[in-house]
């Protein structure tokens, strides 16, 4: 299970990392494309058959089953295209051989690959002898895709909805099962059922008997719990896991799945110490269903990768949570929007990245699926939304669809960031006879949600010049709260030698720990829901909010205890950490009162 690299590069919004693997694979870096927007990837598509000069047939919405058709298509396009830069690097001249001295200068110094690339060169090989070993030993980074669950649309041809394997999710994985690609699809968003039981049917997911895997199964999880009884649900059909990425509940990127005040470090301790028992748990139950469908029975037990995400930013944090915590690789999300060698973002887009600070990026309400969302202030598609409502059409056209899942005011479902929804509820408003404050406090409700399914990738339209006459220029832009502590452009040589402490790009010297931080905004986020509670009481709502600052305060005394027997990775901070923790506490006690005075 080595690989080449010790962090990857996770989903960022919907065209953010449309083409990440075409730009940094050849290195032998792993990364994620996003399935939401089959749109999106068909006119990448073409772009980039036209740029490389290549056959292009366009997969139009009157053929069959065009959504999975247009993801296998294009996931095919870039591992072709992928493949031919890595081979271009392998095969490199003594005079062309710049790419392959980047893709050796980026890896950590405790590669072993590094090293027995530094011993050859020391025993002063022929160019022919570079070339050989180099064909054997290099890696190309996976291309690994991502299917949120929850984005399941139901879709209909001339008016009759069409069978469950034809909605979003299921089309995606469709896609996904039927391309070319040996790598893993991310499943995100918590579980779905129906999708998990769609898996049984493509051969790809099952292990052979030597237990190769052609498509792997990873699942994004926030706790234990979670990843045993999602892991559990699909051994039960044949299917492994082979990696559970856990991810910050809010210092992350995207959507905020916040847990109930369960915080990062002892969630990772307890996968850490009882990882052995998860492998042991699901491995028995694999055996016992791969029996029953008379399958080949791998001779050994899968390999299970456990990686963490979310608001890594040091090479000391990165390195503390592959040794104390034991996990296999590192996520490295919002630091690389600003590294346009790796990410795709316009260049309006990259310059108000690199000026954000800690007030302009929040957790927002403004997602259409109902779930709290990271976001920039001043971002273009919240200005697009604002002059709509001030013109008293609030509302998006809805050109896409993708997240029309509501059914609560129409038989087929809507998005809730539709005209066709905001003007329905506000209608229904209007009829409430609400006093004018309370009236103002639910429409605003109603017209903050924001297009994020459009605006999630028209950035990728604006950075290659492409038609954005049915999307509009309006951009939405999802980065995690430590971007506040990056603000320059970066190469991604300069990126990578942060990861692995050869240099540091963070010039501001108050940047919290990651720990540090996820703390501090879990505690804000306790805040507005005791705000919430006022409106709303009931002793069911205390008693989740004294379980939510119980939670807290046992990670908080987790951490002190963390801080003080692993001295050695907090030279220099060690006392900060301390000071930190405790005047958390002492803030968390005033919310206590709080809670119990209501």
């Amino acid at each position: 299970m080595t690989t080449t690299h010790t962090f990857h590069i996770p989903v960022m919004g919907i065209g953010y990392t449309i083409d990440t693997p075409l730009k940094v694979s050849k290195y032998g870096i792993d990364s994620v494309i996003s399935l939401v927007d089959d749109i999106l990837l068909e006119r990448l598509r073409k772009m980039y058959s036209k740029n490389f000069q290549l056959p292009y047939e366009e997969i139009t919405e009157k053929m069959a089953d065009f959504r999975a058709k247009r993801i296998t298509s294009y996931l095919n396009l870039i591992q072709e295209l992928a493949e031919k830069e890595f081979e271009a690097i392998k095969a490199a001249t003594q005079e062309n051989s710049i790419a392959l001295k980047k893709y050796m200068g980026m890896l950590p110094a405790a590669s072993h690959l590094k090293a027995e690339f530094e011993k050859l060169l020391h025993d002063c090989p022929s160019w022919d002898e570079l070339k050989k070993w180099a064909a054997d030993h290099l890696k190309m980074g996976s291309i690994d895709v991502n299917i949120m669950t929850k984005i399941d649309k139901e879709n209909y041809l001339k008016k009759e909805k069409l069978p469950t394997e034809y909605n979003d999710a299921h089309a995606a994985l469709r896609g996904f099962a039927k391309s070319n690609l040996q790598s893993s699809v991310i499943l995100s968003a918590g579980m779905n059922p129906r999708l998990y039981a769609y898996m049984e049917e493509f051969e790809d997911f099952y292990p052979d008997a030597t237990g190769t895997l052609k498509k792997k199964i990873i699942l994004k999880v926030s706790d234990y719990r979670s990843a045993l009884i999602q892991g559990k649900f699909l051994a039960k059909k044949g299917l492994w896991v082979s990696e559970f990425r856990i991810e910050s509940g809010l210092n992350c990127g995207g959507h905020a799945f916040a847990t109930e005040g369960h915080l990062m470090g002892p969630i990772l301790a307890q996968f850490r110490d009882e990882k052995q028992t998860l492998m042991a748990t699901l491995y028995e139950t694999l055996m016992a269903a791969l029996q029953q469908k008379n399958r080949s029975i791998p001779k050994n037990t899968l390999p299970l990768k456990i990686t963490a995400q979310g608001g890594v930013g040091t090479s000391d944090e990165h390195q503390f949570l592959l040794e104390h915590y034991q996990v296999d690789a590192v996520g490295w999300g919002t630091p690389f929007l600003l590294v346009p060698e790796a990410t795709t973002v316009d260049k309006q887009t990259l310059t108000q990245l690199t000026q954000a600070t800690e007030d302009q990026l929040y957790i927002s309400n403004t997602s259409p699926l109902g779930v709290p969302f990271n976001t920039l202030k001043g971002n273009t598609k919240d200005d697009e939304k604002k002059t709509l409502i001030n013109k008293g059409r609030p509302g998006s056209s809805c050109p896409k669809k993708f997240v029309a899942l509501n059914k609560e005011l129409t038989e087929k479902g809507i998005c809730t960031a539709s005209r066709q929804y905001q003007d329905l509820k506000i209608k229904a408003l209007d009829n409430e006879g609400l006093t004018d404050t309370a009236y103002d406090n639910e429409y605003l409700k109603i017209v903050e949600k924001s297009c994020i399914c459009v605006g999630l990738g028209t950035s990728a339209l604006l950075q290659y010049g492409l038609d954005t006459k049915v999307e509009g220029t309006g951009v939405s832009i999802c980065p995690g709260p430590n971007l506040a502590y990056f603000s320059k452009e970066m190469t991604l040589s300069e990126i990578t030698d942060n990861i692995y402490g050869r240099t540091n790009v963070i010039v501001r010297n108050d940047r919290p720990h990651m720990f540090i931080k996820e703390l501090q905004l879990y505690i804000d986020f306790l805040k507005n829901k005791i705000e919430d509670v006022h409106t709303a009481r009931s002793e069911k709502q205390k008693q989740g909010l004294l379980q939510f600052a119980k939670n807290l305060n046992d990670g908080i005394s987790y951490y002190k205890n963390v801080f003080e027997h692993a001295k050695g990775y907090f030279l220099g901070i060690h006392h900060q950490l301390q000071t930190d923790l405790e005047n958390s506490q002492r803030e968390l006690q005033r919310l206590f009162l709080r809670i119990n005075l209501l």
